[in-house]
C-alpha cells in the first residue's frame, strides 16, 4: 500500500480488540470484536487483498458480553481466546474463554463475505472452555505461545500472571505457574505480549506507564521501562524478525518502538494521531507490519518511509 492510499473498514459497534489470524497461511487476515451494551457483539473476520487494496469481511456473534481483548492461536485457525465483560452478583467482572469457528468455517465453506444473511444473521462461536481467573481478578488479556501447538496460553488478571496448559482439544484448561506483579498501591497488568524469539520463554507486560520483562522459565522481572509513554500503556507487540524489538502504544497518542537491550529510549516514536491508541500489532509475514487501531470504530493500514505498514481502527 502507498502512503496516501490507506484501506478503511467501518464497523456497526465500538471496537478496542484487534488481532492477526496468524494460523491462516494463505491470506492476510484480522479478527476485531465489538463492544456493545444494547446489542449483542460480533467478531469480524477481515481479509485484506494487498494486491487489489480491497478489504471483505466475515462476522461471527458473541453473545457472552462486550470484548475487551482477543487473541488467534498459532496453530489452529479456527480457534481464539476472548476478554468479555459479564455481570456477576450486580457487578461486572472481566473473563476469559477459548472458542471454536463453527465447522464450516473450518473448512472454509462457511457464506461468503458479500451474502446479506451472513451480516444479518451471523453464526455464534462454539465455547470450548473457560480460564477461569476468578481467584485472581479480573482478566485483561489472554496470550498463546507464539510457536507452540496451541496447548499454552497465558491470561493476565489484575497483578496475576497465570500461565496455563490447554488439553488436546482445548476443552479444559489448568495454571502449570504463575507470577505476580508487586509494588506500592494497587498495582494492575493492563496489558501483555509473548515473545515468539528466545525460545518462548520472555513474556512483555504494561501497567500503567510501564513496560516489563519477565522470564518464564522462573516467573521473575528481567527489565523495567518505567514510564515508558506519558500515559498509560494500551498494548505491546514484539517484532517477528527482529528479536530485541518492541512495539507499544498508549494513551498519550503515541506509537513507540523499544529495543529491549537498551531500555533509556526508544527507537522511533510515532505521533500521527490525536487519540489515543489501543492496539497495535505486527502483521506476520516477510515485511515489519505493524497494525494498530483507537477507539472510534474504523480500521485503514497505509505503509511509512521505513516499511512499516500500519493500520488504525478508529
Amino acid at each position: 500500500m502507498e502512503d496516501d492510499a490507506p484501506v478503511i473498514y467501518g464497523l456497526e459497534f465500538q471496537a478496542r480488540a484487534l488481532t492477526s489470524q496468524t494460523a491462516e497461511s494463505d491470506a492476510i487476515r484480522f479478527l476485531v470484536g465489538t463492544q456493545s451494551l444494547k446489542f449483542d457483539n460480533q467478531i469480524h473476520i477481515i481479509d485484506f487483498d494487498d494486491e487489489n487494496n480491497i478489504i471483505s469481511k466475515s462476522v461471527l456473534q458473541h453473545e457472552a458480553g462486550e470484548i475487551w481483548h482477543i487473541s488467534a492461536s498459532p496453530a489452529d485457525k479456527a480457534v481464539l481466546t476472548t476478554c468479555y465483560n459479564i455481570t456477576s452478583e450486580s457487578r461486572v467482572v472481566t473473563s476469559s474463554a477459548v472458542w471454536r469457528m463453527p465447522p464450516e468455517w473450518e473448512s472454509g465453506s462457511h457464506e461468503s463475505p458479500d451474502d446479506p444473511h451472513n451480516s444479518h444473521n451471523p453464526q455464534s462461536l462454539d465455547l470450548l472452555c473457560h480460564l477461569d481467573n476468578s481467584a485472581h481478578g479480573n482478566a485483561s488479556c489472554v496470550l498463546w505461545e507464539p510457536m507452540g501447538d496451541g496447548k499454552r496460553v497465558i491470561s493476565l488478571a489484575d497483578n496475576h500472571a497465570l500461565l496455563w496448559d490447554l488439553t488436546e482439544s482445548s476443552t479444559q484448561a489448568t495454571i502449570s505457574s504463575s507470577a505476580t506483579l508487586e509494588g506500592k498501591g494497587q498495582l494492575k497488568f493492563t496489558s501483555g505480549k509473548w515473545s515468539p524469539h528466545h525460545n518462548c520463554t520472555q513474556l512483555a507486560t504494561a501497567n500503567d506507564t510501564a513496560i516489563r520483562g519477565w522470564d518464564l522459565r522462573t516467573m521473575k522481572q528481567i527489565y523495567c521501562i518505567e514510564n515508558a509513554h506519558g500515559q498509560l500503556v494500551r498494548d505491546l507487540d514484539f517484532n517477528p524478525n527482529k528479536q530485541y524489538y518492541l512495539a507499544s502504544c498508549g494513551d498519550d497518542c503515541k506509537v513507540k518502538f523499544w529495543d529491549v537491550r537498551n531500555i533509556s529510549e526508544p527507537v522511533k516514536t510515532l505521533e500521527e494521531h490525536s487519540h489515543w491508541w489501543v492496539s497495535v500489532a505486527h502483521l506476520r509475514d516477510t515485511h515489519t507490519h505493524t497494525y494498530t487501531h483507537t477507539v472510534t470504530s474504523k480500521i485503514n493500514g497505509n505503509l511509512d518511509n521505513d516499511n512499516q505498514k500500519h493500520g488504525c481502527l478508529r
